[in-house]
């Protein structure tokens, strides 16, 4: 039974039927990745006895007449950010690479109460700081449908792992499109649910006000599937909201009628890629035909969400890492040398006549959390890290935090409006396809640029889907992004399945 070419609805249904146990679709999935991930490096752990206990469990209930959760015995793989009992929990970083979490995320509890099989963990940048997954602190990941180019970030691996068929699902996060960007990069489907859709208890946290937890999968019946198992409140996450989690597995598949789509003018401006532009539009003339209608819809302050977002995101992201200090968590700088270093320091100081200045070093406590922090942290979360502590810093507060918080409400603001006259707003997700590892790793600006069309809908709070709508003449993916208003998430995967009755960009995988 060739199973690559499977999704998770329809192995659901060979598991149910009795064609195929758990054991024996977990063992598939671990053999492909033994064979091919060694030039991908989707994951960054994999405990195969522990997938296959999992696997036996599952498929002895089965074979008693239990009832089995919504997944059934289906593999799951999980960002490396998540917090698993027991499991290390690195967060694509050195900081954190021996650091074992003592308790289950809430989504854990909700996979692992669903009979899922929690298959290994994914690769990512650096604490979700990056979109091309070169920030990894281990090793980068690298695009399925070419590995000279990049994957997308932060969930690279998450992507990587479905376009490779590592996973029939996968689970990442998205702050300023971490889940979207690399989905499209990769030629699969990825939703950003609403914030406080998800629960976040148990999620290592970037930037807590944008930071949301979401499914990718091949396409956006799977998508619903596992939306449906890890949406819905959870006490222990504050920003977590009361409300009643639609059956998205059972809906997905009934057509909208009447559907109005908004299209962005400015989202087809320069800087778009023309084969990305071609197929983008292409996608919205296949909605025409399904009977949807298309204005022009205006977010007059998009133009501005960039630069909020590389405002608001460090100064989050530098209160949320200054816990990493080798004392309350992280890596520890050894003493010995640190001290040797210390004494170094002064006595050369002092032989050289400077007693002040040999009295201003570091005391041995100073240079450890300074040391701790340089040794732990990789160049990127440094610069976000600096970034933010110069914003929130006296003198510049109100100047850079408190005014990009005013901008976020008027981005928001933007799609209140627009979404008092259409449903969904359409367009591209990236502004080209992936780039070859290394072509913008000098240049930080260049790459923030790429979250062009998915940190507005993180700044507003509301959700995203990307899914594949086209492939360029190099034969790598391009993404559609749709964006609804909050807690549309059932709409989103609606129109999502709309497409993909229609076309058949998302039963294409690459050579491997």
């Amino acid at each position: 039974m060739d199973l690559t070419q499977s999704t998770a609805s329809s192995l659901l249904e060979l598991l149910g039927t009795g064609q195929l146990t758990s054991v024996e679709l977990t063992r598939h999935y671990l053999d492909r990745i033994a064979t091919h991930d060694a030039r991908i490096g989707a994951f960054l752990r994999v405990d195969a006895d522990s997938s296959l206990a999992q696997a036996r469990a599952i498929d002895a209930k089965r074979q008693a007449g239990q009832p089995v959760g919504l997944l059934g015995g289906l593999p799951v793989a999980v960002k490396d950010v998540i917090a698993q009992r027991g499991e290390l929990l690195t967060c694509g970083s050195r900081m954190l690479e021996n650091f074992r979490s003592p308790y289950d995320a809430g989504i854990i509890e909700r996979l692992t109460a669903a009979d899922a099989v929690l298959l290994g963990r994914t690769n990512m940048d650096e604490f979700a700081m990056g979109g091309s997954n070169e920030n990894s602190a281990y090793f980068p990941c690298r695009n399925p449908w070419n590995t000279a180019c990049i994957p997308g970030g932060s969930s690279g691996g998450a992507a990587a792992a479905i376009a490779a068929d590592f996973a029939p699902l996968s689970i990442g996060t998205d702050t300023g499109g971490s889940i979207r960007q690399p989905a499209g990069l990769c030629g699969v489907t990825g939703l950003k649910p609403t914030y406080g859709r998800v629960s976040r208890y148990g999620l290592v946290a970037f930037a807590s006000s944008l930071d949301q937890i979401g499914p990718l999968a091949h396409t956006a019946r799977d998508a619903a599937l596992l939306l449906q198992v890890i949406a819905g409140h959870d006490p222990r996450d504050s920003t977590s909201v009361n409300a009643a989690v639609p059956p998205y597995s059972q809906t997905v598949t009934q057509p909208l009628a009447g559907l109005r789509l908004g299209i962005v003018p400015e989202h087809f401006a320069a800087g778009l890629d023309g084969e990305v532009a071609a197929a983008v539009k292409s996608a919205i003339n296949v909605y025409e035909t399904l009977g949807a209608s298309v204005r022009e819809v205006e977010l007059p302050h998009a133009q501005y969400a960039v630069a909020t977002y590389y405002i608001i995101a460090p100064c989050e992201a530098s209160s949320n890492l200054a816990r990493y200090d080798g004392v309350h968590y992280g890596r520890r700088a050894e003493m010995g040398p640190l001290t040797a270093e210390l004494a170094a320091e002064r006595k050369e100081l002092l032989a050289a006549g400077r007693a002040a200045d040999a009295a201003k070093v570091d005391n041995n406590l100073v240079r450890m959390y300074r040391q701790s922090r340089a040794e732990g942290f990789g160049t990127e979360v440094k610069r976000r890290i600096m970034i933010g502590a110069y914003a929130l810093s006296a003198g510049y507060y109100d100047a850079y935090y408190v005014k990009a918080l005013k901008v976020r409400r008027l981005i928001r603001q933007d799609y209140d409006r627009a979404f008092e006259h259409v449903d969904l707003i359409v367009g591209p997700v990236s502004p080209t396809t992936a780039f070859p590892i290394g072509q913008k790793a000098n240049d930080p600006l260049a790459m923030y640029l790429d979250d062009l069309y998915t940190v507005s809908a993180n700044l507003a709070g509301i959700g995203g889907i990307a899914i594949p709508c086209g492939m360029s003449a190099a034969g790598l993916p391009i993404g559609l992004q749709l964006t609804a208003p909050p807690f549309q998430e059932d709409r989103l995967l609606r129109a999502a399945h709309m497409f993909q009755t229609a076309t058949d960009w998302h039963t294409r995988r690459p050579k491997m």
